[in-house]
């Protein structure tokens, strides 16, 4: 008799138990995400993210050059960089896509001649955030 109150008591803890674990799943939990910091960024009024693309898009204006063939014509065609921010905050480029080499290595420079910058964070702790940038010379 002890025992079949034991397994008795067991089936209803583990039924309390499962009950529980199903209003438990029905929460979520975030962590607190923030995106690389650009230079100068650090006290914007708005949201850093815009102003990263909006310092982002300046510095791709400012270092976009149109590469040149042996024969002074320039280069036409289109190359995607990903990279990441990583957690230093330094652009490292993880790979590049086009079917010209002048255009990717051009493409290569501009990115990582973005400044160092403050690292994204994920609960408190620095992580590397990818971006893709597409480029048509």
């Amino acid at each position: 008799m002890k025992k079949l109150l034991f397994v008795l008591f067991l089936f209803s803890a583990g039924a309390t138990f499962a009950q529980e674990g199903v209003s438990v799943s029905k929460n979520t939990l975030t962590t607190k995400e923030t995106p690389p910091i650009w230079p100068g960024c650090e006290d914007f009024s708005g949201t850093s993210k815009t102003c990263f693309k909006e310092k982002l898009t300046q510095h791709l204006k400012e270092n976009y050059k149109f590469p040149k063939d042996k024969a002074g014509n320039y280069i036409r065609g289109k190359a995607i960089v990903s990279f990441v921010i990583n957690k230093e905050g330094k652009p490292v480029i993880s790979k590049v896509e086009g079917a010209k080499k002048e255009l990717n290595e051009e493409a290569k420079k501009i990115i990582l001649a973005i400044p160092p910058m403050t690292p994204g964070q994920m609960a408190g702790k620095p992580v590397e955030v990818s971006y893709k940038v597409p480029f048509t010379f």
